[in-house]
């Protein structure tokens, strides 16, 4: 049964990285895939959330960072090292590799679950913009295997695990919205009585 999951995982990867190969492809994802060409984007996300979001978006800001590195840390220093997975790059010689293959692991695909995370996290908070989340968060997974960089199993893998993520940080951006309401309330009504007095 393993051994039909890893044929069947090292098929779809065949089929991504040669299969739908094609010249505009090979532009596009290697710059999708680049983490750094998305910091502008980030930056103007998070301008935005402090500016335009209101209480909630603020606390959504600042809850994102954490987010980010606890899914990045987890991925990649926890998992990655207790899996243990070969990159598909550094074993099969003839895949379209067309970014840096590094020696790290391969599962689960941290592109994945950092993005999944992220997607999931803002769509439970500003749901009337998940389409435009989980489209960046699917470019994103799948211009890893179409690199030759991870398998897709890695991606799959990774998305699950970010959108878990994401679901437990909307909690905790509730949680400290309603503490922070609550206080307000409390703070409210305590000059309301002094000025009733």
């Amino acid at each position: 049964m393993m051994e039909f999951l890893y044929q069947s995982d090292v098929k779809f990867l065949y089929f991504i990285n040669h299969t739908l190969s094609n010249s505009f492809f090979d532009k596009l994802f290697p710059f999708i895939t680049d983490v750094k060409n998305w910091y502008i984007a980030y930056i103007i996300l998070f301008l935005i959330l402090i500016v335009k979001g209101g209480r909630i978006g603020r606390i959504a800001a600042f809850t994102m960072i954490l987010l980010i590195v606890a899914t990045d840390q987890f991925s990649s220093f926890f998992l990655k090292n207790l899996v243990g997975r070969i990159r598909p790059c550094n074993v099969y010689s003839d895949l379209n590799v067309l970014v840096t293959c590094t020696e790290s692991f391969s599962f689960p695909s941290s592109h994945a679950v950092n993005n999944f995370g992220a997607a999931m996290f803002f769509t439970k908070i500003f749901p009337k913009y998940k389409w435009s989340f989980f489209s960046v968060a699917i470019l994103m997974a799948f211009s890893r295997p179409y690199v030759g960089v991870h398998y897709p199993s890695d991606v799959i893998g990774g998305a699950l695990i970010g959108m878990l993520f994401g679901y437990i940080f909307v909690f905790i951006v509730k949680k400290i919205d309603s503490f922070i309401s609550m206080k307000q309330t409390k703070i409210t009504d305590k000059y309301e009585r002094v000025e009733f007095k």
